[in-house]
């Protein structure tokens, strides 16, 4: 397997050499993958995770933070049609209350 490093030092692991990294840990140790490898083990879990959550997508570098930012707007985009929908469901329940009180006649049919 070969590492890429750049001029600052840091190491670049393509998703393939990611995935076999996570595969081998499983098999022979965690502990002697990433001294063979010279990973922090914070690093490996970080991709363990994404691996876990998103598949061999998830071992990408882009794609992972465009899913992040995307599950972010679905969940606040989420939470926005929740509290439309309280709104609308308390306008009705007054509503119906009004109609309760200004006639108790419809109240007596039922």
């Amino acid at each position: 397997m070969t590492v890429k490093k750049t001029e600052e030092g840091t190491k670049k692991f393509t998703p393939a050499e990611k995935l076999a990294i996570i595969n081998e840990a499983e098999l022979k140790g965690q502990k002697v993958t990433l001294v063979k490898y010279d990973i922090y083990a914070s690093t490996f879990h970080y991709w363990k995770k994404k691996y876990n959550v998103y598949g061999t997508d998830g071992l990408q570098h882009k794609t992972a933070k465009d899913n992040e930012k995307l599950i972010k707007q679905l969940e606040n985009e989420n939470n926005n049609l929740k509290l439309l929908l309280a709104e609308k469901e308390l306008q009705g329940r007054m509503k119906d209350e009004m109609l309760k009180k200004k006639s108790p006649e419809l109240k007596k049919r039922r």
